[in-house]
């Protein structure tokens, strides 16, 4: 067959790189020793209890408590249902609502989905009178993209203080009182691989103190390295209440999810259960295959130095990436930190003038490219790749021929189809880009 580098990692979730025989041995042995217990009724297994401890030491802020889940939409759904019960627990029954931003990915699952700022996941979906989705009770904010959503001339810091103005007036709007949480990816992945702008998230942190509000980090995506760090947190310094993750917890060898939970929070959930058993859980949480796979993946992290050999190919992919755009008239940033990065395509870069949709300017680019032996991703029009950590200088040099040519040719495609491509303007930058 045909050989093929994959540029997204699976989707953003093949951290370690196809062909980890370590990761294969490792399941194949909890298999033979025990393939499944729940950890229902206070129940467990030794390779979940280690699993637990070993992400404590990881995550790089204390986490009193780890819940395992299955996969990225259940642990997000389970970090709501987690901040309800704390608000209970606290006498605030009213503090209901979740606050997330337009264009944010957060899963598939209808409380998932209600916090994900994508309309394609809400449209005809809807119940109880309503054809869409939200949910009620979920509420969406500006999207911290600059590139997009920036007035024109503001920099970074003002349209940081910008979008936290208007976070803390839709606070106060909705009610302090009925605010329950904040929902955010460090760099928001799905949708279109969007770095917030500096000084973000200590704006929102320090807004979501003010008000008793929770915070949540979705890492699902972020998680384990993909910007350089360990999660994203660590990343934009900020430190959250809760903090999902999935993915590459277990390079996507086996499905796992986690949610872990600060001291404060864990403590609230274990007084307000009135000593009863805490009523949420999953057949498949902590399942011990998948536990053993994470331990493993945690092990290759360290030993095979991920977080060295990130830090050696970031700036080749972004600096790379940035000199192919330059010369081009269609592209219109470069985005992204650590190895997740994003080209946008535009058909004026002066005026940032996107596509008519219906040319289908993002699937033409994705087809050209894989194609040329490289899979990437279209958000749109923004050409997106998250390839594995494992990745080499060599294939970094591949991966970018492959937006080379497909940038190439989809620059002809266009010209033939007779569009007019604006010649002004240059590649928009900002200071994060490379950070």
């Amino acid at each position: 067959g045909k050989k093929i580098l994959d540029g997204l990692a699976g989707l953003w979730s093949v951290s370690l790189g196809y062909g980890q025989t370590r990761i294969v041995d490792a399941a194949a042995k909890q298999m033979a020793l025990l393939p499944f217990f729940h950890t229902f009724w206070n129940q467990g297994h030794d390779v979940g209890y280690e699993l637990a401890e070993k992400l404590q030491q990881f995550i790089p802020w204390k986490a009193e408590k780890i819940a395992f889940t299955s996969g990225g939409s259940d642990a997000n759904d389970t970090a709501i249902k987690m901040v309800w019960y704390y608000h209970n627990a606290l006498g605030q029954p009213q503090k209901k609502k979740i606050i997330a931003r337009h264009k944010g990915y957060h899963g598939v699952t209808a409380v998932a989905a209600s916090c994900s700022g994508l309309p394609g996941l809400h449209n005809h979906f809807g119940a109880a009178g309503s054809q869409n989705l939200p949910l009620p009770g979920f509420i969406h904010v500006t999207c911290p993209h600059m590139y997009r959503w920036a007035n024109p001339g503001e920099e970074e810091e003002a349209f940081a203080a910008r979008l936290a103005a208007e976070l803390e007036d839709t606070i106060i709007k909705e009610g302090p009182e009925t605010v329950a949480a904040v929902i955010a990816e460090p760099l928001m992945g799905a949708g279109g691989v969007m770095p917030p702008p500096r000084g973000y998230f200590q704006k929102v942190r320090e807004l979501t103190r003010k008000h008793n509000v929770l915070l949540i980090s979705d890492e699902v995506v972020c998680g384990f390295g993909r910007l350089g760090t360990t999660f994203g947190c660590a990343a934009y310094d900020f430190e959250p209440d809760l903090m999902t993750m999935a993915k590459a917890i277990t390079s996507s060898y086996s499905p796992m999810g986690a949610v872990a939970v600060a001291s404060h929070v864990a403590d609230a959930l274990a007084a307000g259960s009135d000593g009863s058993v805490f009523g949420h859980g999953y057949t498949f949480g902590a399942h011990p295959v998948s536990c053993a796979v994470a331990l493993e993946c945690l092990k290759i992290y360290h030993e095979d130095k991920i977080a060295e050999n990130v830090a050696a190919r970031a700036p080749e992919l972004l600096s790379g990436l940035r000199d192919l755009a330059a010369s081009s008239p269609i592209a219109g940033e470069v985005r992204g930190r650590g190895l997740i990065a994003a080209m946008e395509l535009v058909a004026n870069r002066e005026t940032r003038e996107p596509f008519p949709a219906t040319m289908g300017v993002g699937a033409f680019f994705c087809d050209r490219a894989r194609h040329h032996g490289v899979i990437v991703r279209a958000v749109g029009d923004s050409m997106a790749c998250s390839p594995p950590l494992t990745i080499n200088a060599a294939e970094i040099a591949e991966l970018l021929q492959g937006y080379r040519v497909a940038l190439q040719e989809t620059e002809r495609m266009v010209r033939d189809r007779g569009v007019e491509i604006g010649e002004g303007g240059a590649l928009f930058t900002n200071s994060l880009q490379f950070d």
